[in-house]
Order: structure tokens, then sequence, then C-alpha cells
């Protein structure tokens, strides 16, 4: 494969145009146009939809660039760290983290990093689900627990657990079910829970049912019902007597992993993320992440 012809789609494609890439490139538009022919001819695909007016991927063009744009990206920011003598953390990083984390530490956690390193465009977004990374060009994602994926690898850098909290004012009974908030539909009708003098068994009753975490939180406060929560976001609450913990639930730990994609070098953006989410939290114990939100 033409790498020439490979890098000129790219540009026109990055640009939505041969107009724009042309102007963007100081290249006559003309040469990008032929070039950008003989990749599809290469390749006896049509990656572009021409009209009058509009130029569009088509879907073979759309896969093509999700995997080939990253790639030539890595390659012309590793020349010019060469050609500069170093890898000084430049250029734009993309990052998935997970709700919960994003509104309670992610925020504070970019703004230190882009002080150590601030010619590095970072941008962060929130989602729960699993992202392609390559199609939807992410650098890095932090999840929680993952599942087993061949195509990324990573490491956990966080660890935490959930506990069984209430308010101080409501009495743990040895029998009966406790009103509870649960997240979402979480269809579980008892929780097994390791205290002091062993496991017990907590039969609840939903009572409300809310999709985030805080808002879970937030309402426990009130002494509505028990929940089960990360020990690292009631942990001040714990602290300071607001909510009470009835203890761990059972085989609940949790580990936050950072992910990258294994067919994508690690470029010096990542490298210097993950030394500073290492930094950050050197024992990847909750009780580091409380502390920090406790900051």
């Amino acid at each position: 494969m033409d790498l020439l012809a490979l890098a000129d789609f790219t540009l026109v494609a990055r640009h939505e145009g041969f107009g724009k890439a042309a102007r963007a490139s100081h290249r006559p538009k003309a040469t990008l146009s032929r070039r950008v022919a003989e990749l599809e001819a290469a390749l006896d695909v049509r990656l572009f939809e021409r009209g009058a007016r509009t130029l569009k991927l088509t879907e073979e063009g759309r896969a093509l660039f999700a995997r080939t744009g990253p790639l030539l990206a890595e390659l012309e920011e590793t020349a010019v760290a060469i050609g500069s003598g170093g890898e000084t953390p430049r250029g734009r990083l993309r990052i998935s983290a997970p709700l919960l984390f994003s509104q309670t530490a992610m925020g504070r956690l970019a703004a230190e990093f882009i002080h150590r390193h601030p010619d590095v465009r970072l941008e962060v977004t929130t989602d729960d689900r699993m992202v392609d990374m390559i199609e939807e060009g992410y650098d890095l994602v932090i999840r929680v627990n993952p599942a087993p994926d061949d195509t990324l690898v990573g490491r956990p850098f966080l660890h935490d657990r959930l506990v069984v909290v209430a308010g101080p004012g409501m009495v743990r009974l040895a029998a009966g079910i406790m009103p509870a908030v649960v997240r979402g539909n979480d269809p579980e009708r008892s929780w097994t829970v390791d205290t002091p003098d062993g496991p017990i068994e907590i039969a609840v009753n939903p009572v409300l049912r809310l999709s985030s975490l805080i808002m879970i939180r937030d309402a426990v406060r009130t002494g509505v019902g028990v929940a089960k929560l990360p020990l690292s976001l009631v942990s001040e609450d714990i602290d300071c007597g607001r909510l009470v913990p009835w203890g761990n639930v059972a085989k609940s730990e949790i580990a936050l992993w950072a992910l990258y994609p294994t067919r994508r070098l690690l470029n010096a953006r990542v490298s210097a993320f993950l030394e500073f989410l290492r930094n950050s939290f050197p024992r990847a114990a909750p009780e580091e992440l409380a502390a920090y939100l406790k900051r």
C-alpha cells in the first residue's frame, strides 16, 4: 500500500473535503484527488461518496480512517519528538472515564496533569459503556472491573470496595427487611455483609431507585434507607458521623483500570498520564482516593 496516498486520504478525511485539505496542507487539490483515486483503485473500494457539493466517507472509508488516522498521527508526532531531541508529551490526549470517577476526581486530576504538561490538549468524556477505542478515537479509557479484552492492555491504578451504610438513626434489625436505596434496576433482595462477628445476610426492600451513586449517597444521608456504596465515596461521611458503616459487602472488590489498545504505540502522552496516575495513587488503595476527594 502506498503510504503517501494513505496519508493524503487521511488528510482529506480529517478536513472533510479536498479543498479544505489542500488549503491546510498548501498542496494542489488535483494532487490530493489523484492520490485518493489511486488508493481507491489499489484497494478496489470506494472510500468517498462524491456529491456536487459534499464529500462523505463510505462505510469502508470510515473504517480505514478510524484505524489509520490515529496511527499516522502517532508517526508524525514521533517524528517531531525525535527531531526535537526529546519525548515531551504534546498534542491531543482523548480519555473516556466512568461517571462516578469523573464527577468526583477527574476534573481536578485533569487540571493537575495539564499544569505539569502544558503542551498536551486533554479531552475527557464521561461514559460508563465500554467504548470502541479505535473507532471512536480514544487514546486511553478508565474502566471499573473491565471484562478481559485481547485488544486492550493496561493496569489497575486504584482499588475500592463496597460498604453498607445507613443514617445514624437507622437500627439494624436482627430479622426483618430493611428499606434500601439501590441503583437502577438492581434485582438483589439481600446483601451478604462481612462484620467483625462474621458474615450476615441483610434482607432489603428497595424503596428508592436512583441512577447515580452520588444521588444514592445523598438520599441515604436523610435516613430513608440503607445502601451499598464505594468506601471512597462515603469515607468522609463515616468519619464525621453522617453515615454509619454496617460492614463490607462480601466479594465487592472494585478495581479501576487504565486501558489502551495493544495495536497502538504507547505515545508520550499516554505514558505521562499513566505515570501521573501511579504517582497520584501510589498504593492504589481506597483510602488514597478518599483522602484525595477530601482535599
